[in-house]
């Protein structure tokens, strides 16, 4: 079991959504918390009302996009606490509308903080974990989008899909990463790391591994990410009218969500200390998941997801 008291969490996009449910939750197990937003505001009044309960916790104003300011982030909790022992790489925005009518903008947007912020993450954060020899975990926040590829929401879809495959690969490299790290030791001579004496899955003395987070709608704010795009990388036109439907679609399928941040924090943190790799909040789509993978198994043309059941219509 992954111990949560005492630790260091490092969690992005910290102010509002999942990043402020996860903050909560682990300032409630007594972790020493790490936050970072691209919203400053936003970000000092978490900080204010997590330390007015007592927690210890910094905030440090970041942009995930940008590897200088995730390498500052490191060395800010390096210096405030030490040590990471949990990374958060949550932080997450969304574009709709049809392919064809996103901008360069919006690509360039979506993945530098969806992809990028998490390859930045995974970057900068797994060294220092893999050199502390103490049990560590990274959770990169997805989407059942990443698993699915619902209509007029493509740009969002290929970036939870690349956080997917990303976070699988990471789970295989850290997998073989220590396991060489064991070998080496025993051929020195050296004792080598711990081999199950944490209950963690993988190889022997596996002591940093991960987790692949995918929520589908919960009540958040991503629906108004607009609010934090960069200046640099906002249209100059207006929306298309496919990309206000998608919007307002997105807006429902938000306000419908049964599950709270709250709730899909303390599903994360079960499955962190259980060490599980895949964490899906809503397992009602997992049969949509299936007939994805039976439609490329035989070789079907894709059902779109949104014409299935209701609660597939909630997915994101």
């Amino acid at each position: 079991m992954f111990e949560f008291t005492g630790k260091v969490a490092v969690i992005t996009g910290a102010a509002s959504g999942f990043g402020r449910a996860f903050a909560e939750k682990g300032a409630a197990l007594g972790m020493k918390l790490v936050l970072a937003d691209v919203n400053p505001e936003a970000l000092a009044q978490t900080v204010d009302a997590l330390r007015a309960g007592g927690a210890e916790a910094i905030g440090v104003p970041t942009d995930v996009a940008s590897a200088t300011q995730v390498e500052a982030l490191a060395q800010a909790a390096l210096t405030a606490f030490g040590k990471v022992h949990l990374l958060f790489n949550n932080a997450g925005v969304g574009s709709g509308g049809f392919l064809w009518e996103s901008s360069v903008n919006d690509w360039a947007w979506v993945f530098g903080v969806n992809v990028m912020g998490v390859a930045h993450g995974v970057r900068v954060f797994t060294p220092i974990m893999l050199a502390q020899n103490e049990p560590a975990h990274i959770v990169n926040t997805a989407s059942v989008a990443g698993l699915l590829s619902p209509p007029a929401m493509g740009i969002y879809n290929a970036s939870k899909h690349a956080v997917v495959s990303l976070t699988e690969t990471l789970y295989h490299d850290l997998q073989l990463a220590q396991a060489a790290q064991v070998a080496q030791a025993a051929e020195v001579g050296q004792p080598g790391r711990r081999a199950g004496a944490d209950g963690l899955a993988g190889a022997p003395g596996a002591l940093v591994s991960c987790s692949l987070l995918c929520p589908a709608f919960v009540p958040t704010g991503i629906a108004n990410a607009e609010r934090a795009r960069p200046a640099t990388l906002r249209n100059d036109s207006g929306p298309t009218r496919s990309q206000i439907a998608a919007g307002k679609q997105l807006q429902r399928a938000v306000q419908s969500g049964k599950l709270s941040a709250a709730d899909v924090a303390d599903i994360t943190f079960e499955a962190i200390a259980a060490r599980r790799f895949y964490i899906i909040t809503h397992p009602g789509i997992m049969a949509t998941v299936e007939l994805r993978h039976e439609d490329i198994e035989h070789l079907r043309n894709p059902t779109d997801p949104m014409s299935l059941k209701p609660e597939v219509k909630n997915a994101g």
